[in-house]
């Protein structure tokens, strides 16, 4: 047996052996706790439809977009190796400012302040 066909045989083997473990360890001894719908260690204390809050939601939004911001600019030090390193830098400060005003305008509208 060669090397390619050895660690091929290893590859199969070793997710095949992993799922027949996770099927047969889990069955040794079902209790109540095991098979309760509830996996947080407690009844339900009411409706579990509750809708989240639009501030949350607005947190979440804006973490995106500062996300996407970071993942725009990184490629902003090899911008400067083009012909026109100028355009770059405009393109980038365009983008800064816009999202700079647009988080002004939501804290000054108070869309960032979580209780009120």
């Amino acid at each position: 047996m060669n090397l390619a066909s050895t660690i091929l045989f290893i590859s199969a083997l070793i997710p095949l052996v992993l799922a027949v473990v996770s099927f047969w360890l889990p069955l040794l001894n079902p209790d109540s706790e095991k098979l309760s719908p509830y996996e947080c260690g407690f009844d339900p204390l009411g409706s579990a439809r509750l809708p989240f809050s639009l501030r949350f939601f607005l947190v979440a939004i804006l973490f995106i977009l500062f996300d996407l911001e970071i993942a725009l600019l990184l490629p902003l030090p090899w911008g400067d190796q083009l012909s026109s390193p100028t355009q770059t830098l405009i393109w980038a400060t365009t983008v800064l400012t816009l999202l700079t005003l647009g988080l002004i305008y939501e804290w000054i509208q108070g869309g960032l302040e979580w209780a009120e």
